[in-house]
């Protein structure tokens, strides 16, 4: 499309300079040129990464259809990650390559409070699989490619920009998925499940949900969350978690804060929600607090909050060091498991 744009944008200027110039004008090649290197870029990153995205049917007992999405292989035996939604609660999936090859393939976990779920194919095989990149280095206005299944066509692709970060999206089971990631790229249904891809080609998303009537308002989880459930599910078949019943998202630390507590790091997690009766209601977390610290442990972010609330930690009381109003102030919290 864009290469199309490029030449009648090329053609047109070139008609009207004619009599007068031999060439286009330079600000109009400059265009050109652009466009043909996003073009070239975004076609690299879709032969990279497409033939690792997978159509999932899910079926009934019976085997009739029960639903479908989309999927990405993330390692080349075959892992796959999908959306909790996807696979309804299945054990089965039937798994469909961009070659066509259609395999089998066993829900190994699914953690409905991130909204994600891990397949792994039956068949002894060699996959295409796609890195999953480290979604803490992302930044607003990166180009964001999803590759997907929308509505049924297959191996469909869109693009846009990572318009935001930080989000907090309640998932099905009513946790609040904390660190997803907003983007413009355009996602129907059937999208869900697909991986968001970075200039680089990494995965950096799980495509998990759109807001119906709004113009490019789309979300994925992000590929850190990706990445701790997916260890998790292989160590323990399940994920465990302690609950502490916060929302957060990530937020740069003022610096003379931050000078004036001796803090190493540049960014926290600002606490959005705090349940009613939660461990964090009961220690005296408030909305606007920005957590700092886990048993000393720096927190630069809302994907090192999830990888420290760890099974270890269950039935525990931890401390946790929060800025409120540029004072650093410590709570005790006395965690459980989800």
């Amino acid at each position: 499309m864009f290469d199309e744009a490029a030449t009648f944008l090329l053609d047109e200027d070139t008609h009207k300079t004619a009599g007068s110039s031999a060439e286009a004008p330079p600000s109009s090649v400059a265009d050109a040129v652009l466009l043909d290197a996003y073009s070239r870029s975004v076609t690299d990153i879709v032969e990279r990464v497409g033939p690792s995205v997978v159509r999932i049917d899910i079926r009934h007992a019976d085997g009739s259809r029960a639903g479908s999405g989309s999927g990405v292989i993330v390692s080349p035996d075959g892992l796959i990650l999908t959306n909790s939604h996807v696979v309804q609660g299945a054990r089965r999936a039937e798994v469909t390559l961009l070659d066509g090859r259609s395999l089998a393939a066993r829900v190994l976990g699914d953690d409905p409070d991130t909204d994600l779920a891990l397949l792994r194919v039956d068949d002894n095989a060699t996959l295409p699989a796609a890195p999953l990149g480290d979604s803490k280095l992302l930044k607003r206005g990166e180009i964001a490619i999803a590759i997907g299944n929308p509505l049924g066509f297959d191996a469909s692709v869109t693009a846009g920009v990572v318009s935001a970060l930080g989000r907090s999206l309640q998932s099905k089971s009513g946790r609040l998925i904390d660190d997803v990631i907003q983007t413009d790229a355009a996602l129907n249904p059937g999208n869900s499940g697909g991986p968001l891809v970075s200039s680089r080609g990494e995965v950096i998303g799980i495509n998990t949900a759109m807001i119906a009537g709004a113009q490019g308002i789309c979300f994925a989880v992000a590929a850190n969350t990706a990445r701790f459930v997916l260890g998790e599910i292989i160590r323990h078949g399940r994920v465990r978690r302690a609950y502490l019943g916060i929302g957060a998202g990530t937020i740069a630390l003022p610096r003379r804060i931050a000078l004036r507590h001796g803090l190493s790091q540049a960014t926290g997690a600002a606490l959005t929600a705090v349940e009613a009766g939660s461990p964090a209601d009961e220690a005296g977390f408030l909305t606007g607090d920005i957590l700092i610290a886990v048993e000393n442990v720096p927190v630069t972010g809302v994907d090192d909050l999830v990888r420290l609330l760890d099974a270890e930690k269950i039935g525990r009381t931890i401390p946790f060091d929060l800025l409120r109003r540029s004072e650093k102030r410590r709570f005790w919290a006395g965690l459980k498991e989800r």
